[in-house]
């Protein structure tokens, strides 16, 4: 009922029919909806361990040999996630939990009849190690059911750890230290792991934790866990784990020097540069919930390089985060879930990451995504009872014609209600202009994941200003609401509208629209057969009763007007996905799209689109293998009308993994747009290979071309990691360009760095 009302006043709103107070009466009609059938919210009954604490010595090897596991409490009460929630798992599993003053100690018996089968492809730490069978473990310390951790392992000890940015969003560029180990046998596989209480945030007075695991077995495309909902697991999806008391973090200070060495050629100057300095960062918990950091002579020089993007549109592109620095509780600063996409969403990312009033990556790069030195900057995060707090000072250094800049942000949020934040943001500075600039904003964000028959509602709404020197007042504002059933069996959907004005300027954050009023809203239907995984009576083989897992079908709207008048943006599409057992994916998609161009788009060199209104159509089919496959193909193939032209559209990417020790990908994206104007071919391509000796050494590369900057970027990484918090890396990254367009690629630049850091705690 929600999600059609919500159809309708969306419809009605981009007619021009007083939008704001149809906005305002159906966030509050949603919202006393949600309260109002309270009385209907059902879910599974919380279940709770209490914890047992042990003085003996466990070492971390993935045997359990130690007599401690002997009383340990166990977990065995699990069912299906995937693909029936509450159906009976084909494969048993056991789960085990410890602690003592210093550490949580979480063990996995994962019994498997075909162990032959279990899916171990990844070894290279940082790969994508939940494509293999994996066992997931979920932390919520403050049992907020808002924030927590989420640490997982593949059969090969390759590990991942990610940070809830909210109830449903996790990052998983977060880094943290913790031990695990892994073994395998005739009977499965074990896993034996140590999370130390000095790396996670937590309240000492608080001894009930939310806790969560999950097994997943890649070559069934099946999840079993402990605790879920609606196929889900989250902060606010979990059970609980009652008497942790007289924990310890020690000092609670991580002291990590880096010494970077770096060599730099520019081919076309050409020019020479060469020094080694140190980089300091140290990290500190004031109390076991609140956190302090600060970083001195900051280097980026071994983050991962961006991929590579086509852009087609008129507006800018959006790239993650990745430097350790800012991600380490990048949760905090989260502000109105903008960004937040549901898996599978069609809509576009950096449209849904506009109008963010924070984005770290404004910070230390220039607008052409140089690095720019960082002299030192301080951050101060954590939880206090229901408040969250995080604020970030930093002083970039001079570069080009731009001064040295004082950058601020401060961001606090309280937990309201069973699941909801309000919260309030301000930055101060510019990084990449010498005038002032600043930024306040409040937003409200409400979650239920305990509806009737496991569903979920999400709602938010938001408002910013911003102060910029120079400006005029007003039109210097933005705000934003949605309203969101994410569920994955059903009707699924929701509703949203975001309003920028033409000076907003959120100098720290990220926009790349202006002017505009964005209103979403999708309505979907996924299907599932019934089926059910189970042996077959004679030998070890899995029988799934369905063939197909899953039937999605669904249409999308998103509409972009300009407040000054006029339609700047639209996309209407219906799609339909197919998934079967083992992850094998057909979708087919068809969209329509209208722009409108109040002057003339340089799409391409010497070819200019003129001003007008136009409506184009285009017809996709895409197929993917599972993930768990030795070799996994996506391919995909659109065509359509472009503009007043056609466009032809092949996205392609093979994996191949004959082994653990070595990864091989090509992608290619090729784009063929004929217009009464000119035609032209873009193309993208990527190749990768990496050679991976141990699960601790690993030797990546990447190389990279599109043919609109006619440029071959090369990285090459060599990585070690000899234990937790001490890492070598060795990078180079070499550039060539073909200056003469005559196909001729030569070197333009090249750049070679080692950095080694070593972490103390204390």
């Amino acid at each position: 009922m929600v999600i059609l009302l919500s159809f309708v006043i969306i419809t009605k709103s981009y007619l021009g029919y007083g939008h704001k107070l149809r906005l305002i009466i159906f966030f509050i009609a949603s919202t006393m909806w949600a309260v109002a059938n309270t009385q209907e919210m059902v879910g599974a009954s919380m279940k709770t361990i209490d914890a047992i604490k042990t003085s003996s010595v466990i070492n971390i090897d993935g045997k359990l040999n130690e007599s401690a596991w002997n009383n340990a409490v166990v977990v065995t009460d699990v069912h299906q996630i995937l693909p029936v929630e509450y159906g009976k798992p084909s494969q048993d599993s056991r789960f085990y939990v410890l602690y003592d003053n210093e550490a949580l100690y979480v063990a996995a018996q994962m019994s498997d009849t075909e162990p032959e089968l279990i899916t171990a492809k990844v070894l290279r730490q940082g790969g994508q190690a939940w494509l293999d069978d994996q066992f997931d473990l979920y932390l919520d310390p403050f049992n907020d059911k808002r924030s927590g951790y989420r640490f997982q392992v593949n059969p090969n000890g390759v590990y991942e750890e990610g940070l809830f940015k909210g109830p449903t969003q996790i990052q998983w560029e977060w880094s943290g230290i913790w031990q695990v180990s892994v073994s395998r046998n005739s009977k499965g596989w074990i896993v034996e792991a140590r999370i130390p209480f000095r790396t996670i945030s937590f309240n000492p007075e608080n001894d009930t934790w939310g806790i969560n695991f999950s097994r997943k077995i890649a070559r069934n495309n099946e999840t079993i866990g402990w605790v879920s909902r609606n196929r889900t697991q989250s902060p606010a999806i979990s059970g609980e784990i009652t008497g942790l008391r007289d924990l310890e973090q020690g000092l609670g200070l991580d002291i990590v020097p880096s010494i970077i060495a770096n060599k730099q050629r520019d081919f076309v100057t050409p020019n020479h540069n060469s020094n080694i300095e140190p980089s300091l960062d140290i990290f500190y918990k004031i109390t076991p919930s609140l956190n302090t950091s600060l970083t001195l002579n900051t280097d980026f020089s071994a983050t991962e390089v961006d991929d590579r993007q086509v852009n087609l549109t008129r507006f800018g592109l959006f790239f993650p985060e990745q430097r350790d620095f800012f991600l380490k509780d990048a949760d905090i600063f989260e502000f109105g879930r903008l960004g937040q996409r549901e898996n599978g969403s069609p809509f576009n990312r950096p449209l849904a990451e506009n109008a963010r009033p924070f984005f770290s990556r404004r910070i230390g790069l220039s607008g052409s995504g140089k690095p720019v030195d960082l002299s030192v900057g301080g951050k101060l995060t954590g939880r206090i009872g229901n408040w969250n707090i995080g604020t970030l000072a930093i002083q970039q250094e001079a570069f080009e014609n731009i001064s040295a800049r004082d950058l601020f942000v401060g961001r606090a949020s309280v937990n309201v209600l069973e699941e909801s934040t309000l919260g309030i943001i301000m930055t101060d500075g510019d990084p990449q202009s010498n005038l002032d600039n600043s930024l306040i904003g409040f937003d409200f964000g409400y979650q239920n994941t305990r509806l009737a028959n496991g569903r979920t509602l999400e709602s938010e709404v938001w408002y910013q200003k911003t102060k910029t020197e120079g400006k005029d007042h007003g039109d210097d504002d933005a705000w934003g609401a949605r309203l969101w059933m994410p569920n994955s069996n059903g009707f699924r959907g929701g509703a949203g509208i975001k309003a920028v004005k033409d000076n907003f300027n959120p100098a720290l954050g990220f926009i790349n629209r202006k002017d505009i009023r964005d209103i979403t809203a999708e309505l979907g239907y996924t299907y599932r057969p019934v089926s059910q995984i189970k042996p077959i009576d004679k030998g070890n083989a899995l029988l799934a009763r369905s063939f197909l897992r899953s039937v999605y079908s669904g249409a999308t709207l998103q509409r972009i007007e300009r407040l000054s008048g006029g339609l700047q943006s639209q996309i209407a599409m219906f799609r339909i996905n197919f998934e079967n057992q083992t992850s094998d994916q057909l979708n087919l998609t068809y969209q329509n799209e209208k722009e409108g161009l109040i002057k003339p788009f340089n799409i391409s060199e010497g070819i200019v689109i003129p001003t007008g209104d136009y409506s184009f159509n285009q017809t996709t089919i895409a197929l993917n293998t599972g993930p768990h496959r030795l070799l996994v193909t996506k391919l995909a193939y659109g065509t359509g009308n472009f503009y007043n032209g056609q466009r032809d559209i092949i996205n392609t990417e093979i994996e191949w993994t004959p082994s653990q020790h070595l990864r091989s990908f090509i992608g290619y994206q090729y784009n063929d747009v004929e217009l009464p104007q000119g035609k032209f071919i873009v193309e993208l391509v990527r190749i990768g290979l990496d050679a991976i000796f141990t699960s601790k050494l690993s030797w990546a590369n990447l190389i990279q071309y599109d043919n609109s900057s006619d440029t071959v970027g090369i990285n090459s990484r060599l990585h070690w990691i000899p234990e937790r918090g001490r890492e070598l890396f060795i990078v180079l990254n070499h550039n060539l360009e073909d200056m003469d367009k005559m196909n001729r690629f030569r070197s333009s630049f090249a750049d070679l760095s080692f950095k080694f850091n070593y972490t103390f705690r204390f």
